[in-house]
């Protein structure tokens, strides 16, 4: 009985790797702007799921490319972007990157007082299960960021009923350090990847020296969290001014999955 419950637990689960990366538009710390850099620095972390901030695409400061294309390119994933700013022909806003089959659900605005932000879901198929993810980057004035929380809790993102069907993920830099209201509000939606048993929170701005913990991965209560690093490589320290955050996760399986795979294993004991 005891390899059966192994075999059970074993196959409750499946597990993925989430990357959430403000990449200050591959700008990086010695001021080069290199979006190869910033994806040798991903690669190497070997993440299943990617959420960028301040991606440009089109900019003129930036050699006018479409970084979330090229990052994408170099990774073998596919890309989905969305422009919190659109002047003229310029872009600048937030992408999600993956190799496994994604459906877009909404990309869109969020309320802002200052510079506009945004935030993009979309619906990733990882091996049967359907994960909602949200990508974001709120503003830098308290009031703002208490407005967009407000937003995505709501129903047109998290609250929404197609994204309470599923378990979720809403990642990305929040401009808000774990004792402030902002941060303290999600919480009491989802869970900090970073604040669970056996981990130990790490900060992620500015990227030399580390102080403030911005960069948050908050997951569903039915997701089980493995492990969590804020990569500090030297390339990384370089690479942006923030340092990415990498999460891994179980997530759960549905029961009619679960039960198939687990009972084609104790068959075959």
């Amino acid at each position: 009985m005891d390899n059966i419950s192994d075999i059970q637990r074993k196959n409750a689960s499946r597990r993925v790797k989430i990357l959430s990366y403000n990449v200050h538009s591959c700008v990086g710390t010695d001021r080069k702007v290199d979006p190869g850099r910033i994806a040798e620095v991903i690669a190497a972390a070997e993440p299943d799921i990617i959420g960028l901030q301040e991606v440009d695409v089109g900019r003129k400061r930036t050699g006018g490319i479409d970084q979330a294309q090229v990052i994408a390119s170099l990774l073998q994933m596919d890309s989905h972007f969305y422009p919190a700013l659109h002047l003229a022909e310029e872009k600048y806003g937030d992408a999600m990157l993956t190799a496994f089959p994604v459906k877009p659900i909404k990309a869109g605005p969020l309320p802002s007082l200052g510079e506009q932000r945004g935030a993009i879901w979309t619906e990733i198929d990882v091996g049967g299960i359907g994960l909602h993810v949200i990508n974001t980057h709120l503003g830098l004035r308290p009031r703002e960021r208490a407005l967009q929380v407000e937003a995505l809790l709501g129903g047109e993102w998290l609250g929404n009923p197609l994204c309470q069907a599923g378990e979720r993920i809403l990642m990305g830099d929040f401009n808000a350090i774990p004792t402030s209201s902002v941060y303290r509000t999600v919480g009491r939606a989802l869970q900090d990847a970073q604040m669970q048993p056996g981990q130990r929170p790490r900060a992620t701005f500015p990227s030399r020296f580390p102080l403030l913990r911005l960069d948050h991965v908050f997951v569903s209560v039915g997701i089980r969290v493995v492990s969590t690093e804020v990569i500090r490589t030297p390339l990384a320290r370089k690479a942006s001014d923030h340092l990415p955050l990498l999460v891994t996760l179980d997530l759960p399986l549905p029961a009619g999955i679960s039960s198939e795979i687990a009972g084609s294993e104790m068959r075959s004991l």
